[in-house]
């Protein structure tokens, strides 16, 4: 089991940055990938950016130039920073691990997601 705690959301002009955490605890054999996905009003949860245990990224385009992601793994946390920040890029962030446990599964984490609001 993994359990995830994020900070760092906010409200914040167009233009502006925010830097977002994510710090997992929990029994497992293996964190894979960690990263962070979000969900604006009337959408669907989309993919902004993962990371995996070897350091390899996969991105939204949408993102790209942007929001860097990076990874402390013997902390077993993900950072996101945002940069250039958009009305667009307003919705909750939620932080995702995907991680083999004790019994050799491969399971899906979430935390409980942070507001990120870009605004006038």
């Amino acid at each position: 089991q993994v359990h995830l705690v994020e900070s760092g959301g906010g409200l914040v002009q167009p233009g502006g940055s925010l830097r977002l955490s994510c710090v997992s605890s929990g029994v497992v054999f293996s964190i894979n990938a960690m990263g962070w996905y979000r969900q604006a009003p009337g959408k669907e949860r989309e993919l902004v950016a993962l990371i995996s245990s070897s350091g390899n990224i996969n991105s939204a385009d949408s993102v790209k130039g942007r929001f860097t992601i990076s990874r402390d793994n013997f902390k077993n946390s993900v950072d996101l920073e945002m940069y250039k920040l958009k009305v667009e890029d307003t919705a909750i962030y939620f932080c995702n691990a995907v991680a083999r446990t004790l019994d050799g599964r491969v399971a899906n984490y979430w935390g409980q997601g942070t507001q990120v609001s870009v605004s006038l």
